[in-house]
């Protein structure tokens, strides 16, 4: 009998790099980089290092300082890793530089996004969205990606008929470009129809920062399957399901997570998936109360929700896990100014509540705790949304009150 082989795929080492700036302090420095340890994970590496420097501004030839990029040099072949992952977007000469210097594969923030979005992409539609992103970022870098290559020298008679490599791998790709856009159009016209063909029901979308349970959440409210799991982006298409609570139905949609630093390239080739946040008459806006940085997740998302629809729109705030919120008190003799870690949940409740109001929640989807409130909460602001559009069905909903 033979020997059975067995391999295993070893999971590539990745070393990060980040930046100390005037705009980016050093706590906020390792918060992106735990971020882009968090992405990396997503993708399939391993972190295993992490490099940072303090500068005025990005090096625009390495990035980092040369003194630096040799020592990641020294730790890339000591420690044998493969991959070099930066926390900003790379020009193309810092990335034939970077490249260079330490022979390893180097990605930017922006591709390792756009690595993730290709592997979790599953419709036609959510892969053209992509490959149109991917595209995008790629033109503008073609000197990087064919300086294998040798380019054809200038001159009378030289030229002949045909273009250089670079030439022609650019026309290739803005051909490439053009088609994926009529592509997304046709689809987009699909989509449109869809949406008319629900009729005027009202519609709620789930909106929020990558990772904060909104498919979670989504499950549990419409009892679907969608999939849910604890890493970034794990939804990239819109889930449209119908709801009903007590008498009143409506639409509920689950929509791609936000993130820091969102390439523009994505923000452009995802609009159409954000349709469904255009088109909601209520927004409901899922935050991770237990993770350190929730507060500049929320401005992320409000910014992102401004730039996509300028139109106000009612929110309702969730905050979830709060199964997973911790917090540690501060001694009675210190004299450091309180953080997010310093507060309880019961005071961040007020403070909170205070701000928002009514339309102010606190749950957890995981161990189903506040989702009848949720729920009631939701009944609520549809009905109000409902009976504006529908004011005949507002006699309908009184003798309903009155009986029950």
């Amino acid at each position: 009998m033979k020997d059975v082989i067995i391999t295993e795929t070893q999971t590539e080492k990745a070393v990060l790099v980040g930046l100390i700036t005037p705009s980016q302090n050093e706590q906020k420095m390792r918060e992106y980089l735990d971020e882009l340890a968090f992405l990396a994970e997503t993708a399939g590496a391993e972190p295993v290092k992490i490099f940072y420097q303090r500068l005025d501004y990005p090096h625009p030839v390495t990035f980092v300082g040369t003194g630096k990029l040799r020592e990641i040099k020294e730790y890339v072949v000591e420690h044998e890793c493969g991959l070099v992952i930066f926390d900003d977007e790379l020009s193309a000469k810092q990335l034939r530089n970077i490249e260079k210097e330490l022979q390893v594969k180097i990605l930017d923030r922006t591709n390792l996004i756009l690595d993730i979005f290709a592997r979790r992409a599953q419709t036609a539609h959510a892969k053209t969205q992509v490959e149109l992103a991917q595209y995008k970022y790629m033109l503008p870098r073609l000197t990087r990606l064919w300086t294998h290559l040798e380019r054809q020298r200038g001159g009378v008679g030289m030229r002949g008929p045909g273009e250089t490599q670079l030439e022609t791998d650019k026309r290739i790709i803005l051909d490439k470009i053009s088609k994926l856009k009529k592509d997304l159009i046709e689809i987009d016209k699909q989509k449109s129809i869809q949406r008319k063909n629900r009729g005027k029901m009202v519609r709620v979308a789930l909106v929020g920062y990558t990772n904060v349970g909104k498919s979670t959440l989504m499950n549990l409210l419409s009892k679907s399957d969608i999939f849910a799991e604890n890493k970034l982006f794990a939804t990239l298409d819109t889930t449209v399901r119908k709801m009903i609570i007590e008498n009143l139905p409506f639409l509920l949609s689950d929509t791609v997570g936000f993130i820091r630093k969102l390439p523009t390239e994505l923000v452009e080739s995802f609009k159409s998936t954000l349709d469904e946040v255009r088109e909601a008459d209520l927004l409901v806006h899922v935050v991770d109360i237990s993770h350190p940085g929730f507060e500049e997740h929320i401005e992320v998302v409000e910014k992102t929700l401004a730039e996509i629809d300028k139109t106000e729109k009612p929110v309702i705030t969730v905050f979830n896990k709060i199964d997973a919120f911790t917090f540690v008190p501060k001694e009675e003799d210190d004299l450091t100014p309180r953080t997010r870690e310093n507060i309880d949940l019961e005071e961040l409740k007020r403070t909170w509540m205070g701000k928002i109001q009514d339309n102010c929640l606190f749950i957890s989807a995981r161990e189903q705790v506040n989702i009848e409130a949720l729920k009631t909460l939701l009944y609520d602001r549809v009905k109000e949304i409902h009976v504006t559009r529908f004011p005949y069905n507002d006699f309908l909903f009184q003798q309903y009150d009155d009986i029950s």
